[in-house]
């Protein structure tokens, strides 16, 4: 990206290839065991960004895993980290809309997203695709940034204004998108959170490559900011005060969100 070019959220991750979502890797594990994952179970993940999630599932699982993401510079990371780990056989990655999955009815035996339906438009429209693309008898399963009480107006103007208009949702309307589209025994459980547990969440269940992700990832950032003025007025814009630190996780959670597909 040229240096006079403004950055957004989702160019920034993209730039230096890593990509976070709330619990880690342990709230992912979770999710899939809500899902009832297996070895022979067929998933598809939305938002896959650099792929740490498909990729640990498939591992974990020996599981077929289909990731998609409006990113083509993230789905090339993703691929590059399921070649690291040689994991071509299991997992894939295409470039692809949340809102209109380029799949048939029914292609999956589950659909998982992390941090990833805050971001579309049309929450609803998503939802729906997710459901329309799982089979009867399948899983619905999101982890998506949850308010735990009614928040401050500042702090959901500093949300929507520095992570592309993220708009994160109440356990309760998260559970009415699932029963929107028609999903069945739907369970929500959200999870409060502070900022300490989130960085250990953050680091555990990384392997040595994903340190090394990790580490390339913040030489990217620092050398961004050097050299980039565009990226020094967002790293600005993003940068939250005091005040925000200290009271974000006193409203903001995470939560798991499954729904069978009947």
């Amino acid at each position: 990206m040229a240096s006079n070019e403004e950055f957004t959220y989702f160019d920034a991750q993209a730039s230096w290839g890593v990509t976070k979502h709330m619990g880690g890797l342990k709230a992912t594990a979770r999710l899939a065991e809500l899902c009832n994952l297996g070895k022979d179970t067929r998933v598809l993940e939305v938002g896959c960004g650099v792929g740490l999630t498909s990729c640990y599932l498939a591992r974990l699982y020996g599981c077929h895993i289909v990731g998609v993401d409006l990113s083509p510079k993230m789905v090339e990371w993703a691929a590059r980290r399921a070649q690291r780990k040689g994991l071509q056989g299991l997992v894939e990655y295409r470039t692809a809309d949340a809102q209109d999955l380029p799949f048939a009815d029914g292609s999956f035996d589950c659909v998982i997203c992390e941090s990833v339906t805050a971001f579309p438009a049309d929450k609803q429209k998503a939802v729906n695709e997710y459901a329309r693309v799982t089979r009867s008898g399948g899983h619905v399963g999101m982890n998506e940034g949850t308010w735990m009480q009614p928040p401050p107006a500042d702090l959901v103007a500093f949300c929507e204004r520095t992570m592309s208009n993220a708009r994160f949702l109440s356990a309760d309307e998260w559970k009415a998108l699932l029963l929107g589209a028609g999903l069945q025994d739907v369970t929500a459980q959200p999870q409060q959170m502070n900022a300490f547990r989130q960085r250990l969440d953050e680091m555990s269940g990384l392997d040595w490559q994903d340190w090394q992700d990790r580490l390339r990832g913040i030489g990217s950032f620092i050398g961004l900011y050097l050299r980039n003025p565009g990226f020094r007025r967002y790293a600005r814009e993003i940068t939250p005060s005091m005040a925000t630190v200290r009271n974000v996780f006193t409203y903001l959670g995470y939560g798991f969100y499954v729904g069978r597909k009947g």
